[in-house]
């Protein structure tokens, strides 16, 4: 039996696993076909942010790179 701490828990993890697959089917319709392993490294600062890769990311969240 989950806890309701526990249910929360799983239920946000569950919404975050669906907004990053969105993102990530978002950002390959820009051409950038990336795996959420290098999502993850690129939002922690373990692998660069090209410019190729900020240009889709801005199309992709609808946000400006300037």
């Amino acid at each position: 039996m989950h806890t309701t701490g526990q249910k929360i828990r799983i239920a946000r993890a569950m919404r975050i696993s669906k907004m990053e697959q969105e993102l990530l089917a978002k950002l390959q319709v820009k051409g950038l076909d990336i795996s959420q392993s290098v999502l993850s490294k690129i939002e922690n600062r373990k692998r660069p942010v090209y410019d190729i890769d900020l240009k889709a990311f801005a199309k992709a969240l609808d946000i400006s790179i300037n």
